[in-house]
């Protein structure tokens, strides 16, 4: 599935992942391949993308989490996401 997460200053990441955890206002929810169709505001934490690697133009955002290799994290204050169609778009602060 691919995911872009983008905010007021630039492109943080676009590219394909294995899911997403995002930070939702009632609690963390996860995004995964063939999840219906979503538009969810997000709150304040990490959105962590599970994929083998991040390319080198978008590294410098992310965290590799120590839970797993293939873990990466990005802190957020607060967004929105809207999944559909194996596409997800994240509009972060």
């Amino acid at each position: 599935m691919n995911i872009k997460i983008l905010t007021p200053e630039t492109v943080v990441f676009e590219g394909e992942v294995d899911s997403v955890l995002l930070p939702g206002k009632s609690g963390e929810f996860h995004i995964m391949k063939n999840h219906a169709a979503i538009v969810s505001s997000l709150g304040f934490g990490k959105v962590k993308l599970y994929t083998n690697a991040i390319q080198e133009d978008y590294a410098k955002f992310f965290t590799k989490e120590d839970e797993k290799d293939s873990v990466f994290s990005y802190p957020i204050k607060s967004g929105v996401v809207e999944f559909n169609n194996e596409k997800g778009i994240i509009l972060a602060e």
